[in-house]
């Protein structure tokens, strides 16, 4: 048996897994070794993960990641594994386990929309292109952070529709003074950006948050598919952001001239195909 690991900076899905079948299963919150260093993911690690998953020797740990884009990140999270599972472990970025999760053994175009945002041309085993994300602060277009980001930053700026300000901070119960702190002193700002992101899907009606979440999308696609080959095959995705927009997106795809394949939240049903016909 085998762990199998899927984060982003919100939420870690893992699952024990016996060839496809699953023995297993759950969530803790979000690792990313560019917020957290190995301490604390330990600590995350061993508090929140259920014992079972302890139990017994594992023959492989999976872990597919946010922030696990250098080997010098990598081994920060790899260490932490290594000391809590006592078995061989295998760190690759939250995009190549986006692509083999939508993917499995097949080619094409990957995308991650959640918390952040990225992309890759993968070839049925490994990226063989990306784009850089840049995170939150330089990139990350078509994301919940970045959608937070605008956000917030119209609501400050008092540019967002009175609604739409008022009913923020009534949603949230927070004030400008407060919202300005839970973000500027908040190690996780992306994280907190993505969480009042979610308020524009309840407003999405509203000409507002729909015109928002379009140029975010559209943001994505000029900056990052136009890079690629989208018009030869679907582009395809996995992630929040995606399930929760899925009609913005294909209509943002069909005016940039591309096609939308599969758009699903989570990827570990491909992963947990990818490895069992790996071994």
């Amino acid at each position: 048996m085998h762990v199998i690991a899927d984060s982003s900076s919100t939420r870690t899905e893992w699952t024990l897994v016996n060839g496809s079948e699953i023995v297993e299963h759950a969530f803790t919150t979000g690792i990313n070794p560019y917020f957290q260093s190995r301490r604390e993911i330990s600590h995350a690690i061993r508090l929140e993960l259920p014992e079972v998953f302890f139990r017994g020797k594992r023959d492989h740990v999976f872990f597919y990641g946010a922030g696990c884009a250098t080997p010098e990140r990598c081994k920060i999270v790899s260490q932490s594994l290594v000391a809590q599972f006592k078995t061989p472990v295998t760190v690759n970025s939250d995009l190549l386990g986006a692509a083999r999760g939508l993917l499995v053994r097949k080619p094409g175009l990957a995308c991650i929309l959640g918390t952040g945002s990225n992309s890759c041309v993968y070839d049925g085993n490994n990226i063989q292109r990306h784009v850089r994300a840049l995170g939150y602060v330089l990139g990350d277009e078509g994301s919940g952070a970045y959608m937070g980001k605008c956000l917030v930053a119209d609501i400050l700026k008092d540019l967002a529709p009175v609604e739409i300000r008022e009913g923020f901070y009534e949603y949230f119960a927070v004030t400008a003074n407060a919202l300005m702190e839970s973000i500027y002193s908040n190690p996780l700002p992306n994280r907190t950006l993505a969480r009042y992101a979610t308020y524009l899907a309840t407003r999405i009606q509203d000409d507002y948050a729909h015109e928002l979440v379009y140029n975010s999308l559209m943001a994505f696609f000029r900056r990052n598919i136009a890079q690629y080959d989208y018009k030869s095959e679907p582009v395809n995705f996995v992630g929040s952001v995606a399930v929760t927009y899925k009609e913005i997106l294909q209509s943002v795809a069909s005016d940039f001239g591309a096609t939308v394949g599969t758009v699903t939240r989570y990827s570990m049903p491909g992963l947990i195909n990818y490895h069992a016909d790996e071994n």
